[in-house]
């Protein structure tokens, strides 16, 4: 895979347009709140006069953007809680679009999190605001029907992983690889640096690593499986530590009362997360973009989300992504193809693909069991797991390099600063739908 560019620190200033550079940020996830965050200090770094304004959560509070409103509260995910939660979406995007037109940003900036950025990035569009994605949809994974959205409605896409730029680049879609912005603060911070021989210092055996997810819905699906998976592992090696790492303190308490139902000891240990994975020899994971940050610190894991057959098989007639774990898709040379669907879901639980440097199940059956086989085999032979270690080592050293944001900030910029747009002439007149 070919490296990253280098960081940009500054911008030509021709062709700027008035005294004061005007971004809106818009970031709809917790994790996009972070990296809209991490965006708007590199911004200001390069434009200390930069004003921001959004729509977002604490963080990207934090950092000194004006929230238009708190997006990252009605972070949802499947149709029907969209469809509930329409009339919030429809009124946020109206109050973004009065925010447009009361003070007009020089650039819309948007941060994952597309259902509700393609309307955004419509009524952008329409009134002559260049659009920028940083950290874009995986539609080459479940949509790829929407690249001619994503070329219609955006001006650049900042690209993350250097598979999903190729992609972009042959569908007509301008892009930039600026890479993905977990990586930032674990070179800066040297958290990456991992102790392979799994030990943490107040404990006697090695650490598992529990990470339910960072949605409501995701640890409903999984938490049981996980804490299932954790008890298998621990009978097999009864010198393993299972640790939760808990968001919240909201999640934390769900998990423990779920741990309280089944007569489980486990610690819980909340906001701790990057900490824990530094120390960790294994972990069990829902699927999610703590995959990196697993990856980063070369830590063997197995992945899972459970969905209902209903889902299941819905998704096979869409998804096009051999993976469902970033982290797999980075490690071979072929992880986009042909969507395979079916019509009815598995009878069992199918094995890992072998190919996969984290073994990864979606399914609808409990892969508890699995699970626990994979982990067990890491504590029980150390030549196993350092085998995997050794493998996440070579795809870590082509992605997890940092620069993300002073990239990502630089191409920002320049997008800003160029002449004013025209209101897009398909877009100012008829309905939504175009969206």
């Amino acid at each position: 895979m070919r490296g990253l560019p280098e960081a940009r620190h500054g911008s030509s200033r021709q062709g700027f347009r008035r005294d004061r550079l005007r971004v809106f940020l818009s970031a709809g996830e917790p994790s996009g709140d972070h990296h809209a965050a991490a965006l708007l200090q590199a911004i200001r770094q390069l434009r200390p006069e930069a004003e921001f304004v959004g729509l977002g959560g604490p963080q990207l509070a934090a950092a000194g953007c004006t929230l238009v409103a708190d997006l990252t509260s009605l972070a949802v995910m499947w149709f029907l809680r969209v469809i509930l939660n329409i009339h919030r979406f429809v009124d946020l995007a109206r109050r973004a679009e009065r925010s447009f037109l009361d003070d007009r940003p020089d650039v819309l900036v948007m941060v994952d999190f597309p259902g509700f950025h393609w309307w955004l990035a419509w009524r952008a569009r329409r009134h002559g605001i260049p659009v920028v994605f940083y950290c874009p949809p995986q539609i080459w994974a479940w949509a790829s029907w929407r690249s001619r959205k994503m070329r219609r409605l955006v001006d650049l896409v900042l690209a993350a992983l250097p598979f999903e730029q190729d992609w972009f680049a042959a569908r007509g879609i301008r892009s930039s690889l600026v890479g993905h912005p977990f990586f930032d603060e674990l070179v800066a911070r040297h958290e990456a640096a991992v102790d392979t021989t799994g030990q943490r210092a107040d404990e006697t055996g090695p650490l598992v690593l529990i990470l339910p997810g960072s949605r409501g819905q995701e640890i409903e699906a999984n938490l049981g499986t996980l804490l299932s998976a954790a008890e298998r592992v621990r009978a097999r090696c009864p010198h393993a530590q299972p640790v939760i790492g808990a968001l919240h303190a909201r999640h934390a308490a769900r998990i423990q009362q779920e741990l309280d139902q089944r007569g489980l000891s486990i610690p819980i240990e909340t906001g701790k997360t990057r900490a824990l994975i530094g120390k960790a020899t294994a972990a069990l994971a829902v699927s999610g973009s703590v995959s990196l940050e697993l990856l980063a610190a070369h830590v063997p894991t197995v992945i899972v989300y459970r969905v209902s057959g209903f889902a299941y098989v819905v998704q096979t007639w869409f998804r096009h992504a051999r993976f469902i774990t970033l982290v797999n898709l980075l490690a071979v040379d072929e992880p986009i193809g042909k969507a395979r669907g079916q019509w009815l879901p598995p009878r069992q639980v199918s094995p890992a693909d072998p190919e996969a440097v984290y073994p990864e199940y979606l399914c609808v059956q409990d892969p508890a069991e699995q699970m626990a086989v994979h982990v067990s085999g890491w504590l029980e032979h150390e030549a196993e797991r350092q085998a995997v270690v050794r493998r996440l080592e070579r795809v870590a050293a082509t992605v997890s390099q940092g620069g993300s944001a002073d990239r990502a900030a630089a191409a920002v910029i320049e997008i800003a600063e160029q002449p004013l747009s025209l209101p897009h002439p398909r877009l100012t007149a008829g309905n939504e739908q175009a969206a």
